[in-house]
């Protein structure tokens, strides 16, 4: 099999472009169920921002449907963390 030849089991050498190179839309920069304005907590100035003023999407937790929503996302991950890591030491039989 040659270097250039498989991607996801697929043959590439027919593609325009490589596949490398290719931007994918993440899905929530392409799904929305409205119109309305989303919101984003930003990782890098621990601030809610919108889509108008919103930093990188590897800076940032979100979409939200509302500031308040996102202003709980850092509360929102730790609670999650903590159900995760419970869950592991029960998988694992450490409970």
């Amino acid at each position: 099999m040659s270097a250039d030849c498989v991607y996801c089991g697929i043959w590439t050498s027919y593609l325009p472009v490589s596949v490398a190179r290719v931007s994918f839309a993440v899905h929530s920069d392409v799904m929305s169920s409205s119109g309305a304005e989303r919101y984003y907590w930003c990782l890098s100035h621990q601030r809610v921002e919108s889509e108008a003023n919103m930093c990188p999407g590897r800076d940032r937790l979100g979409p939200y449907d509302s500031a308040a929503e996102a202003e709980q996302a850092l509360a929102k991950v730790q609670e999650r963390n903590e159900a995760w890591d419970a869950e592991d030491e029960r998988w694992e039989g450490k409970h």
